[in-house]
């Protein structure tokens, strides 16, 4: 019961997050980048060593009106922007918990 619970939560976040890939494409959600994206933290700047999740939202807004960094980096602060804007902080938070570093 716990797996699908998960399962569902995943995909309902991933959607909002990632809304462009589903309705171009049948995407099948990897829980992996989720949590990937729940444990990694940002690699410079005023906030290094912080996890995304605990970024400022106007620092994440920031990013987006300034240019988001190339690569993986960009695509997490992009996610996580979607994230904070929907208000799935908690659910992130949750991932944190529930799947420690993996």
């Amino acid at each position: 019961m716990k797996g699908r619970f998960w399962s569902n939560i995943l995909e309902a976040i991933l959607k909002v997050v990632y809304l462009d890939r589903f309705l171009n494409m049948n995407v099948v959600p990897d829980k992996r980048q989720l949590i990937e994206l729940a444990h990694y933290r940002m690699p410079f700047g005023k906030f290094k060593g912080r996890y995304l999740v605990e970024l400022p939202e106007p620092y994440l807004v920031w990013f987006q009106q300034s240019g988001f960094p190339e690569g993986k980096l960009g695509n997490l602060l992009r996610a996580m922007l979607e994230i904070k804007i929907n208000g799935l902080e908690g659910l992130i938070r949750k991932i944190q918990k529930d799947f420690p570093q993996y």
